[in-house]
C-alpha cells in the first residue's frame, strides 16, 4: 500500500493523545480525514490537529478515495459495525479495545473478515508494544523470578476514577454503550497483557455484582484464569472503594521472587534472594505510537499482525466469563 492514509471513526477522547497525533507522525503513515457524529466537534478536532478534511457521516468518510485504512474510535457499541461496514469497503482496519461489546459481536467481525481475505484487521491492545511491558516479557522470558506459579491483579478504584477520562455522557457505565462499566473499559489492558505473557488459557470463570447501586453497570468484577502452562491468574475489579483504598497491582510470583507493576503506571519492581531492583519507565508521549507502527507495517506486509482478531475473541471470552452474574 505504501503510506498508509488514516480515517478515523470518532475522534473522541483516546484520540486527543494516545493515538491520534502519533498517525502523521509513523512513517509510511498519514492522517487525512476524522468523522464524529457532532459536525462542530469533528470540526474542532480537524482544525487542531491539523486534519484535512472531517466528516459527520461515516459513511462519508469511507467513500474518500485517498483514505485506505480506517481506525473505529467509538464507544464498542459501534465497533462492530463500523468494522463490517469497513471490511465490505475494501479497507484494512484498525479497532480499539474492547473490539466489541461481547465475543458474539467479536467473533461476527471475524467471520467477516474470512469473506475478505486480501484484507486485515488489528485491535488495539497497544501495551504489547510499550516498552515498559515488554521488559516485563523479557524478564519473565529470562526466568529472573523463576517458574511462574500465580499472578494476582488487583484494580480497586473509587466510583469516578482517575484512570478513566472524565466524559459528559460517561457511556463507559452504560451497559449498552461499553458492554459492562469501568471493567470492560480497563480490564482489556489487563488481560490481554496476561495472554500476550502466559499463552493459551485452558479454564476461566468468574462472577460480577453491582454492589453501589450507583450505575446501571456491575461495578465489582472476580475472576481467575488457568493457562495451559499451569500458571494461575487471580483478578480483582472493584470500582466502589475509598479514595485512599484505590490500587492499580500486578504481582507476578515464581519459584525464585516476584515482579511487581502497575498496568496504569511507570515502574517495574522484582525481588528475588539474590536481587531487589526498581525501574522507572517514561512511556511515549503518544502510548499508542509504537502498536501504530507494527500496524502499519503489518498492512504494508512488512511485519506479523500485532494482535488479531482471534487474540481478541480469546480476550472477550474471558471477560464475558468474568462478567456472568452472582448466582
Amino acid at each position: 500500500m505504501g503510506v498508509i492514509n488514516w480515517g478515523i471513526i470518532g475522534c473522541g477522547d483516546v484520540t486527543e493523545k494516545k493515538s491520534g497525533p502519533a498517525f502523521a507522525k509513523v512513517a509510511n503513515s498519514a492522517l487525512i480525514a476524522v468523522m464524529r457524529r457532532d459536525a462542530a466537534k469533528a470540526a474542532d478536532y480537524a482544525q487542531r490537529h491539523h486534519v484535512s478534511q472531517w466528516y459527520n457521516d461515516a459513511d462519508e468518510l469511507m467513500n474518500n478515495p485517498a483514505v485506505n485504512a480506517i481506525y473505529i474510535a467509538t464507544p464498542p457499541s459501534s465497533h462492530k459495525d463500523y468494522a463490517l461496514a469497513a471490511l465490505n469497503k475494501g479497507f484494512n482496519v484498525y479497532i480499539e479495545k474492547p473490539v466489541t461489546r461481547n465475543a458474539a459481536e467479536a467473533r461476527q467481525i471475524a467471520e467477516a473478515l474470512k469473506q475478505h481475505p486480501g484484507q486485515k484487521l488489528t485491535v488495539a491492545h497497544y501495551r504489547r508494544a510499550v516498552p515498559m511491558f515488554l521488559k516485563v516479557k523479557q524478564l519473565l522470558a529470562d526466568t529472573i523470578i523463576g517458574d511462574v506459579r500465580t499472578v494476582q491483579i488487583r484494580m480497586w478504584q473509587s466510583r469516578k476514577p482517575v484512570l478513566v477520562a472524565n466524559v459528559a455522557d460517561n457511556w463507559r457505565v452504560q451497559p449498552e454503550l461499553s458492554g459492562g462499566g469501568y471493567f470492560h473499559d480497563l480490564a482489556p489492558h489487563q488481560l490481554d497483557l496476561m495472554l500476550y505473557y502466559f499463552g493459551e488459557p485452558v479454564k476461566y470463570n468468574g462472577f460480577s455484582l453491582n454492589q453501589s447501586g450507583a450505575t446501571p453497570a456491575d461495578d465489582h468484577v472476580s475472576g481467575q484464569i488457568l493457562f495451559k502452562n499451569n500458571i494461575v491468574v487471580n483478578g480483582s475489579w472493584c470500582f466502589n472503594v475509598a479514595e485512599n483504598q484505590t490500587t492499580d497491582t500486578c504481582e507476578i510470583i515464581g519459584t525464585k521472587g516476584k515482579i511487581t507493576f502497575p498496568f496504569f503506571g511507570n515502574y517495574i519492581h522484582w525481588k528475588t534472594d539474590e536481587d531487589e531492583q526498581t525501574i522507572n519507565f517514561v512511556h511515549p508521549e503518544h502510548i499508542q505510537q509504537p502498536m501504530i507502527e507494527k500496524i502499519v507495517a503489518y498492512f504494508n506486509n512488512e511485519g506479523p499482525n500485532p494482535c488479531s482478531i482471534a487474540e481478541a475473541i480469546v480476550l472477550m471470552d474471558i471477560m464475558d466469563a468474568f462478567t456472568a452474574k452472582q448466582a
